[in-house]
Parts: structure tokens; C-alpha cells; sequence
């Protein structure tokens, strides 16, 4: 039976653009920015509602929840500049 290489298979589907941002393209980050706080804040807590229907030991689900979880914090709170950037950052690394 033959082995797959897991990380040469992610790697490969990466674009030049999302591993110089970090995961993040640029049609993602312009995304958000375009998106008011409410808009952005509904689309979080929908995403959230979507990860609660997938099983509770899927760590997929588990590891989404805890960057939702954070990308909600991080809106809920007066941020700093890199704060606000840290939340570009992860909510422009999500398709939702």
C-alpha cells in the first residue's frame, strides 16, 4: 500500500499568494475590510453556528471554534494597531 506525504500535498495547493500573507489572500483581506462591524460580527456567529453541527470530537471543528472564538474576542474589545491587525489576519484566512 502505498504512503501519502501529507504536507507535500498541502503544500502544493497553496498559492505564492497565500504563503506570503500567511494563509491570507488579498481578495480576502479586501473582503474584510469592506465588511461593517455588524456584517462581520453575523458572519462570525454564522460560521460558529456551522462548526456546532459538525461532530464535537472533530478537530477541524474544535480548532475552528477556538479561532472563531478569538476572531470574536478580538471584535468585542478596544484593539491595538497589531491587535486589529491579528484580526485582519485570521478572519482573512477563513472562507466564510
Amino acid at each position: 500500500m502505498m504512503e501519502l506525504d501529507h504536507q507535500t500535498d498541502f503544500k502544493d495547493q497553496k498559492s505564492p499568494a497565500m504563503l506570503e500573507s500567511g494563509g491570507a489572500t488579498a481578495d480576502s483581506r479586501n473582503q474584510w475590510k469592506q465588511m461593517g462591524e455588524d456584517k462581520r460580527k453575523i458572519a462570525v456567529q454564522e460560521e460558529m453556528h456551522r462548526m456546532h453541527q459538525l461532530p464535537a470530537n472533530s478537530s477541524y471543528a474544535i480548532h475552528r471554534r477556538r479561532v472563531l472564538n478569538k476572531i470574536f474576542q478580538l471584535m468585542t474589545i478596544q484593539r491595538s494597531v497589531s491587535e486589529d491587525e491579528e484580526l485582519e489576519l485570521l478572519f482573512s484566512g477563513l472562507t466564510i
